[in-house]
């Protein structure tokens, strides 16, 4: 063992410096390629575009700024509705509408089989030939007995014919007036019985009662219908439901310790669930003059001031009943409202009230004066103008002068 060299494990100092010089680099190449990525990631995401949505200032209406005196919520229901019906049990052979078509008062909805029904037609009036047949028949045979009875009279008069000849002439002549009267009775029947029968011919075809709009469709063709529910639930009862949409309105239920508070009349604004940002201008018809005991409500009925087809039956709608327009300052005075925008428009900057104009493709960040609240609206009465384009979502990151792209 003492004779071995142990020179021979030393490191030569040439190799030493050489593999510290390659770590250096390596590990320098590494720090470089770091801030070459850091860089990049930060100039991808600075030149990201931000989707934000955005919503235009509108100037305030006449009636905007009434107090709000209450709050309820409902739905929208047709006046007029109707699940048009046959008036007789029968099989469908046809339905010629379809749920979203407009219909006009007497338009042919559906058809029944009317293959009984025009064969009673035909029987009834089988049964009104025959006995017009038979009328003429026996006023020949009266034309006869008149004949008979004035021969048998003037024989009488001779002498040459017996009393009871003449009499049994007179109960011919008189039996077979009887006769007579009872078949243009009977002929009055048969036409009475042909008019049922055509009746049911023509309720073989289901008109609409009124112009609207199919919104169900019941039946179809192979099944069978019937006025009054039967067959276990195998007969529809109804072929289709059309609504009026020209008789469209809200209905309500006002909790009864506020409904002194409801006149007909009242100006109300509703908005829809489906449409949050649109407010339209109703008035109340009519309060219903009976109590539901059970959720202590009274029923109100609002008339829109203007249809819309946006508005569609059982929608959800909110409504705000308001009260007299007040006294506003002048649209010049420096207490007027300027415009009025989503309250999410809105921002509280340290105390400040800011918004995000959005204009040629990038945002500019506003100071606006707010006023009161009127709904789901905020008065601006300074720093804002009608038609100004305003975010109300996308805040996330959103700065002063950075480019956007509108949600469509």
């Amino acid at each position: 063992m003492a004779g071995h060299d142990l020179s021979a494990l030393k490191i030569d100092d040439r190799h030493r410096s050489s593999g510290g010089a390659g770590r250096f680099f390596r590990w320098f190449a590494v720090a470089i390629g770091i801030v070459f990525i850091a860089t990049a990631v930060l100039f991808a995401l600075k030149g990201k575009t931000q989707i934000v949505e955005v919503a235009s200032a509108r100037a305030p209406q006449k009636g905007d700024d009434r107090v709000a005196l209450l709050n309820a919520s409902g739905y929208v229901t047709p006046r007029r509705e109707a699940t048009i019906a046959a008036k007789i049990t029968g099989r469908v052979v046809d339905v010629l509408v379809d749920e979203g078509m407009r219909v006009q008062a007497g338009q042919v909805i559906a058809s029944l089989d009317e293959s009984d029904a025009r064969v009673r037609l035909v029987s009834a009036k089988a049964d009104r030939d025959a006995s017009q047949a038979g009328l003429v028949d026996l006023q020949v045979q009266l034309a006869n007995a008149e004949r008979e009875l004035h021969r048998t009279q003037e024989l009488e008069k001779s002498g040459v014919s017996s009393p009871q000849a003449l009499d049994l002439a007179r109960t011919t002549r008189d039996s077979l007036v009887a006769k007579i009267e009872l078949t243009r009775q009977q002929v009055q029947a048969a036409d009475a019985k042909i008019k049922v029968a055509q009746q049911d011919l023509d309720n073989c075809v289901v008109r609409a009662p009124f112009d609207g709009i199919v919104v169900s469709k019941d039946a179809q063709p192979g099944e069978m219908v019937s006025p009054m529910s039967a067959g276990g639930g195998f007969t529809r009862t109804g072929i289709a439901t059309v609504v009026d949409m020209k008789s469209l309105e809200i209905e309500v239920d006002v909790n009864e310790d506020y409904i002194a508070r409801v006149h007909p009349g009242m100006p109300v604004t509703a908005v829809l669930d489906a449409y949050p940002d649109w407010q339209i201008p109703s008035k109340v018809r009519t309060v219903i003059p009976t109590a539901d005991r059970q959720k202590a409500t009274v029923k109100v009925r609002i008339s829109f001031d203007r249809l819309d087809p946006r508005i569609l039956p059982d929608m959800g709608v909110k409504v705000t009943f308001l009260g007299e327009e007040p006294k506003t300052p002048k649209d010049n005075s420096p207490g007027a409202v300027r415009a009025l925008v989503p309250k999410d428009a809105v921002r509280n900057d340290s105390g400040q009230s800011v918004v995000y104009l959005y204009k040629d493709g990038k945002v500019e960040r506003r100071a606006v004066s707010v006023g009161g609240v009127r709904g789901s609206d905020q008065e601006i009465v300074a720093g804002l103008t009608e038609g100004d384009r305003v975010v109300v979502d996308g805040f996330d990151g959103l700065r002063d002068g950075q480019k956007v792209e509108i949600r469509r």
